[in-house]
């Protein structure tokens, strides 16, 4: 979920956490799984009854799983297809869990239904977004183009969202939320637009 630079520099800090792990049997597996068990509690559990900065920050301190485990996995030389397959898998559910949080507690005792839905919006097309880029690889093609990465949308929904819970303008969450979506959109665009070049640019049977 980390841009190349931040990955360079979480890795170096969580290397000899990872190494540690592994030296008492903890697998990367574990972890991705441990990590989104966290997520989905974070943003399920304190989403949904307010608590916006604390669910944040419960949030925040299983989100660096999605690193730690794949260092662990580099260092065991394990994993392949089968933790790339769970770990993609696990990051849909947890980016799913986020901004439905979000819009129960904005659904409820939030009170504010424009947020609400524009979290729904980004939870439907975060999820297109990235099936799009799967069902595009499962084909053959490349789509990992698009303006809306997953770390993009949900470092901006997390840093917002918790600092909603600390009294930041309601609005803000908004205009953040409409922005995801829109740049959601676009990517979603730009990658089909991408496979439909790839596929029309193949050559045909007679050729």
């Amino acid at each position: 979920m980390l841009n190349r630079h931040a990955r360079g520099f979480f890795t170096a800090l969580f290397t000899p956490f990872a190494r540690w792990l592994l030296r008492i049997g903890v697998s990367p597996d574990a972890v991705t799984v441990i990590g989104t068990a966290g997520v989905v509690a974070g943003a399920l559990v304190f989403y949904p009854l307010g608590q916006l900065w604390w669910g944040t920050l419960f949030i925040t301190a299983f989100i660096f799983s999605d690193v730690l485990d794949g260092i662990m996995a580099r260092m065991q030389e394990t994993g392949g297809r089968w933790g790339n397959f769970l770990d993609s898998t696990l990051d849909r559910v947890a980016d799913g869990a986020l901004f439905a949080g979000v819009a129960v507690w904005f659904f409820t005792g939030g009170g504010n239904t424009p947020i609400a839905v524009a979290a729904v919006v980004c939870l439907v097309l975060g999820m297109v977004v990235s099936y799009a880029r799967a069902k595009a690889e499962s084909l053959g093609f490349t789509a990992n183009t698009g303006i809306a990465e997953r770390a993009e949308r949900l470092v901006s929904v997390l840093v917002v969202t918790g600092f909603t819970g600390l009294g930041l303008p309601a609005v803000v969450l908004l205009v953040t939320l409409l922005l995801l979506a829109a740049a959601s959109l676009v990517t979603v665009i730009q990658r089909v637009v991408s496979v439909r070049r790839q596929a029309f640019a193949e050559p045909s049977p007679a050729d």
